[in-house]
């Protein structure tokens, strides 16, 4: 919390901030903040330009733009935590149970990690779809676990740096449980690595999400997504040639501001190398905590 507050501090983290917030409510009440029933059909208004009854125009077969685009914010939204929750489960626990749960794990978790880096991704997720069915949570599981080696990777180096502390080594020596360990020591002093790296891996996977979407795989047609408009708008890029700028924009945006959370996050937090000699220049002397864990 007290990263997260110094972060906030900086003008590009707040406006980042704000832009997050606005999806995050389209994501939640978009049904409901939709001026129009984003599926209903008008025919009488096929490619119709910005009006005062279609703000943003209508689609090729008459759908509001204005309303899809806010009512799609929720599919787009939910995939791409299903994703990153994904990767975050896997990754984690396989990075820090690398080292705890003896050289076989290690080397199996290792070994697994290395094959899932070498997979073609888009090959990968159709087969996945295609033996589990063309649902968004088939789709979001796939994503999600050719992203966890990312976690895996950082959570594994983060919690390495840790375990060589001589606070660390001591409670390890007067009988602290690995649980314990686990929770007072080092995850407190990873977090911030991994809120870093999953506002990056959210910005990722956000634009994974969309451009499955794009190809037709997860969210189904009619239900609207952002991708999904990007494909529709192509198809009919003559008569309105400015239209797919609309979910292309939106797209960016929200990227953007995931990645400009990352950077502030990365900018304000304490993310300290901990060696456990202390003569080394740089290293880090966790007297309290070495307290603690003598006493």
């Amino acid at each position: 919390m007290r990263t997260l507050r110094r972060a906030l501090r900086l003008r590009s983290a707040r406006l980042s901030a704000v832009v997050l917030a606005v999806v995050a409510v389209a994501a939640v009440f978009g049904h409901w903040l939709a001026p129009l029933d984003p599926l209903a059909q008008d025919s009488a208004h096929v490619l119709s330009g910005p009006s005062a009854g279609h703000l943003l125009g209508t689609d090729g077969i008459g759908r509001d733009v204005l309303s899809r685009l806010v009512a799609g914010t929720s599919s787009s939204i939910v995939a791409t935590l299903e994703a990153v929750g994904t990767a975050l489960l896997v990754g984690i626990v396989l990075g820090i149970g690398s080292l705890w749960l003896g050289r076989g794990y290690e080397w199996a978790s290792l070994r697994f990690v290395d094959s899932l880096q070498t997979l073609p991704y888009v090959v990968f997720v159709v087969a996945v779809v295609g033996v589990l069915g063309n649902g968004l949570t088939q789709a979001m599981l796939a994503i999600g676990l050719l992203y966890s080696p990312i976690f895996f990777r950082v959570s594994r180096a983060a919690s390495l740096a840790l375990l060589r502390a001589q606070y660390v080594e001591a409670a390890e020596l007067f009988g602290a449980s690995r649980l314990w360990i686990l929770r007072t020591h080092l995850w407190s002093k990873i977090l911030p690595t991994i809120a870093v790296t999953a506002a990056q891996a959210s910005a990722e996977c956000l634009l994974a999400v969309q451009s499955l979407s794009f190809l037709g795989i997860g969210v189904q047609p009619p239900a609207p997504t952002w991708g999904g408009m990007l494909a529709d708008d192509l198809s009919f890029l003559a008569q309105q040639p400015w239209a797919p700028f609309i979910p292309a924009l939106t797209i960016m945006i929200t990227v953007g501001a995931l990645n400009a959370i990352a950077d502030a996050i990365s900018d304000s937090a304490d993310l300290p190398v901990v060696d456990s000699s202390p003569t080394q220049p740089g290293s880090v002397q966790e007297v309290p905590d070495a307290a603690v864990a003598v006493r």
